[in-house]
């Protein structure tokens, strides 16, 4: 952002506002475009060049926002005399106004004096059509937990002492605004690499500077420890659930966000974390492991959960019980998570590979390679050791298996059942 020294020189600030129709507002009765001489109270040039306009209209600085080809920078510079210099900002209508502005009329970029600054705006193809300047991250850990950023208490920052989503501005170097935001998330927090960004939302926020700020929100996964990556920029980061949001210091608009987004179904989706890849790995890509329990009783009925309706996962669904592979065997997660969820012992030599079923749940999404063990033998009765994740154990006559029921679950009874070893869903015909 163009600074300047005070007393330096004499530094006038124009301004082009431009609107949908790229048209151009000027003063009524004056031949140029609204303009103020820089003063020791402005923080910027584009400060003044904002306080031109709304010193001169019934406009206020949040009825304004950056271009997203300019962003701060002039449109053009000229000095037009020894130390005394002109710059020229562009800035667009952040809305439709209401009613026609008193003492101001609205101009065809066309009409403008023939000159450099009319010529500038017809190369940059102006349109007056705001855009997002700025990109944040919505990033939470697919379980219900958001992570925010407690910001520096500094007079002149955007949102000075409260808690926001990570994220900055766009600069000029920047070719997307995800490019925007992976750069200031290894600016603002090194290490920390969200999986799965994707678009989201566009918010609205109002900057430092008064002016509205269009940002472009993107959503992601991580499940890291935030004490464990180095913050760079900021006091703290941490994990908060929606049911505490209204204890923190935060602006309303983002939290609104993250209760919107808590909200859907989307946000309840098993966690895809961003794995490794090792050196030459070339294309290949990494495949989330999961393991499931088959146990059929003395009558062959199959032994399914109540999934808990808040579970990150098929929450108010049955399924087998299963779990994630950790830095373990497949067998050993079995085993693991046969006791933690229902208390069953099982030996690993009493388990065998029943079926296995290839799972993408879409086109963004890691694959899942689902192994479905049968248990020839356990010890124990299943019981509720996890109430939070699951409801209801029970024992269902394979012929009428309960609904809803997890789709890959009823593909692999149904594989189990005929004889075949592996299924695949989701994966777009060859």
């Amino acid at each position: 952002m163009s600074t300047f020294a005070p007393g330096s020189a004499h530094l006038i600030c124009r301004t082009l506002v431009i609107d949908r129709e790229r048209r151009v507002l000027r003063l009524s009765g004056l031949a140029g475009l609204p303009a103020a001489r820089a003063e020791a109270g402005d923080r910027t040039l584009l400060g003044a060049a904002v306080r031109a306009v709304t010193g001169r209209t019934g406009l206020v600085a949040a009825d304004l926002c950056l271009t997203p080809e300019l962003l701060t920078t002039p449109v053009h510079v000229e000095a037009v005399a020894p130390a005394r210099y002109e710059y020229t900002f562009a800035l667009y209508l952040a809305r439709d106004l209401p009613e026609p502005l008193p003492g101001a009329e609205w101009l065809p970029a066309e009409q403008l004096d023939p000159g450099p600054v009319r010529a500038k705006l017809s190369a940059l193809k102006l349109d007056g059509r705001p855009a997002p300047v700025n990109a944040s991250a919505l990033i939470h850990d697919g379980e219900g937990r958001y992570l925010l950023h407690l910001r520096d208490n500094i007079p002149g920052i955007w949102e000075p002492g409260a808690f926001a989503l990570l994220g900055g501005g766009r600069e000029p170097g920047d070719r997307t605004l995800e490019d925007t935001l992976r750069r200031e998330l290894a600016e603002e927090v090194p290490g920390l690499e969200p999986a799965d960004l994707e678009p989201y939302a566009v918010d609205e926020a109002i900057g430092a500077d008064g002016l509205c700020v269009p940002v472009q929100i993107f959503s992601g996964r991580w499940t890291g420890d935030p004490d464990k990556v180095g913050l760079a920029e900021g006091v703290l980061l941490r994990w908060f659930r929606p049911e505490t949001l209204h204890r923190l210091r935060l602006a309303p608009g983002t939290r609104e966000l993250l209760l919107r987004h808590a909200s859907r179904p989307a946000a309840r989706a098993p966690i895809i974390p961003r794995p490794a890849k090792a050196p030459d790995a070339g294309g290949t890509e990494l495949n989330i492991v999961g393991v499931h329990l088959y146990a059929e009783d003395e009558e062959g009925r199959v032994l399914l959960g109540l999934r808990h309706p808040d579970a990150a996962f098929a929450g108010s669904t049955w399924h087998f019980l299963a779990g994630h592979c950790e830095r373990e065997s497949a067998v050993a997660c079995l085993v693991r998570e046969a006791h933690e969820e229902a208390g069953l012992l099982i030996d690993p030599g009493d388990v065998e590979l029943a079926h296995v079923v290839h799972v993408l749940h879409g086109p963004s999404a890691r694959p899942r390679l689902q192994l479905v063990f049968r248990a020839r033998r356990w010890q124990g009765t299943p019981w509720l050791r996890e109430p939070d994740k699951c409801l209801d154990w029970r024992w269902w006559d394979p012929d009428r298996l309960p609904e809803p029921l997890v789709p890959y679950a009823r593909a692999a009874i149904d594989g189990i059942r005929t004889g075949r070893a592996y299924s695949e869903m989701g994966w777009c015909p060859a």
